[in-house]
């Protein structure tokens, strides 16, 4: 009997993460998150708006028509962040994340680094950057692994 080739557990848990990705609702970046532990998902996220709120997709994105660059002024994005609703949604359901692994279609955002290393995440794989190089510094300082795992197709 022939073996049969499986793939590669980190390549499964991003391609999931581009999978989930397809639910967002940003014109602009289409990402989605994964959080693992022991070989086992947590919790999925991608970016839209926060519950029961209209999505940009129905209403326009602020963002675009003030032709605010991708990876400035976070604040003003109607979106909450694919790894921020990772994140909240193990918070809901009660799941750790410490000591966890975030598998995210994009690197993240200052803002989301932050919530990740807060969250107790060891590692995070990204498969596409992301304009904020301030999230790498964080990670670095903070002791979180990270690894580019762009998807061969």
């Amino acid at each position: 009997m022939d073996a049969v080739e499986r793939i590669p557990l980190d390549e499964y848990f991003m391609k999931i993460a581009h999978v989930v990705a397809q639910r967002s609702t940003c014109f602009r970046n289409n990402v989605g998150a994964v959080i693992v532990r022991d070989k086992h998902i947590v919790s999925t996220g991608y970016n839209g708006a926060p519950s029961g709120m209209e999505h940009c997709l129905d209403i326009g994105c602020f963002r675009k028509q003030n032709n605010i660059p991708s990876g400035e002024k976070h604040e003003l994005c109607r979106a909450v962040h694919a790894e921020q609703n990772a994140i909240i949604q193990a918070a809901l359901q009660g799941a750790s994340t410490e000591g966890g692994v975030l598998y995210c279609t994009h690197s993240a955002c200052m803002i989301c680094a932050k919530m990740i290393i807060n969250a107790r995440i060891k590692k995070v794989y990204y498969a596409n950057e992301y304009a904020d190089e301030m999230a790498m510094e964080y990670f670095k300082d903070a002791g979180v692994e990270v690894e580019h795992l762009p998807l061969e197709d």
